[in-house]
């Protein structure tokens, strides 16, 4: 991990009553980057390090994903909750001495960070989402290809233990399957990070970890986003939407249409490339986020100035 972000410190903080593991680089406006499943913030290595010339980059694993605590799930999952895990990365970025940031996230961590820009909107300026429509309506547009192609979203919600013992039994082959099934297989993944994935899945604990994420997701998170809507509470920062014209989401689902039906402020494209955006289109992952930062400036611009360990401090 240290080969794949030689500039990056890395930090393991003590934050709503779990450990979270961060790295933390560059200098300039605070940019918290979130990871998707069954991944960690490796992911980012082939973007992180661009970004930090111009951000304070902020990565973390999710709660119950790498060397993050993997507590035991509560009956109701609510120790997973996307309220929950977003509520970990804003305590992580207060860590630092960021009360307002950027994020960019992908796959689950797209879903803590709808959740973390709808509960602490002060404090999520702007957002970019990799591959993802929101959680409602992919549950409640479910068809018989989507459940094919995301049978995971299936498998893990059933009742523990069965899909922890099922992974625990070859967590290798869990990566393998999940990522290598994709439109790209296993072609775009650098091996130290391919690795990585897999050594943090053995790690006890991690087979449950995600499998309570995926139940908090079918159940208590689907009810905090149902009442949004019936409140009519919706995501009013700029929010860029990006996601991979090989992949399922959009062959399933129409994303742009979607996020304009519970946010404000929505653009965004297809990439020609799968599911892994950051690890199979990082330049033009960057080229788009770079674009949609400096387009909206105007709004929650983050002024900043060095601190004393190197790292952006909000002026």
């Amino acid at each position: 991990m240290n080969n794949l972000f030689p500039q990056f410190e890395p930090h393991l903080i003590n934050v709503n009553g779990v450990q979270i593991m961060a790295r933390i680089g560059g200098s300039g406006p605070p940019l918290l980057l979130l990871h998707g499943h069954p991944q960690t913030h490796a992911i980012w290595h082939r973007v992180a390090p661009r970004l930090s010339e111009s951000h304070t980059v902020v990565m973390t694993d999710l709660r119950g994903y790498g060397d993050s605590s993997k507590p035991a799930g509560q009956a109701d999952h609510s120790n997973y909750a996307k309220r929950t895990m977003a509520l970990d990365q804003l305590e992580v970025m207060r860590h630092f001495g960021f009360d307002q940031f950027d994020v960019v996230a992908h796959d689950r961590g797209a879903r803590v960070a709808h959740r973390l820009a709808m509960d602490h909107a002060d404090a999520v300026q702007r957002m970019v989402l990799l591959d993802v429509a929101p959680t409602l309506a992919m549950y409640a547009q479910t068809t018989d290809a989507f459940a094919r192609a995301y049978w995971h979203w299936f498998f893990l919600i059933q009742a523990a233990p069965l899909p922890e013992r099922l992974i625990e039994s070859d967590p290798a082959a869990y990566v393998r399957d999940v990522m290598g099934r994709r439109s790209a297989g296993l072609t775009p993944f650098d091996p130290r990070a391919l690795a990585e994935y897999v050594r943090c899945l053995e790690l006890p604990g991690a087979a449950h970890g995600l499998c309570e994420d995926y139940r908090a997701s079918a159940g208590i998170d689907l009810v905090h986003d149902r009442l949004d809507v019936q409140a009519g509470r919706r995501l009013t920062q700029p929010l860029l939407v990006l996601w991979g014209a090989q992949g399922v989401v959009h062959q399933c689902f129409k994303p742009l249409h979607e996020w304009e039906q519970v946010a404000d402020k929505v653009s965004g494209e297809a990439l020609p490339c799968g599911h892994y955006i950051a690890e199979e289109a990082p330049d033009l992952l960057l080229e788009r986020v770079s674009l949609f930062l400096a387009q909206t400036q105007g709004f929650g611009q983050i002024a900043t100035t060095p601190c004393a360990h190197g790292h952006a401090e909000q002026g």
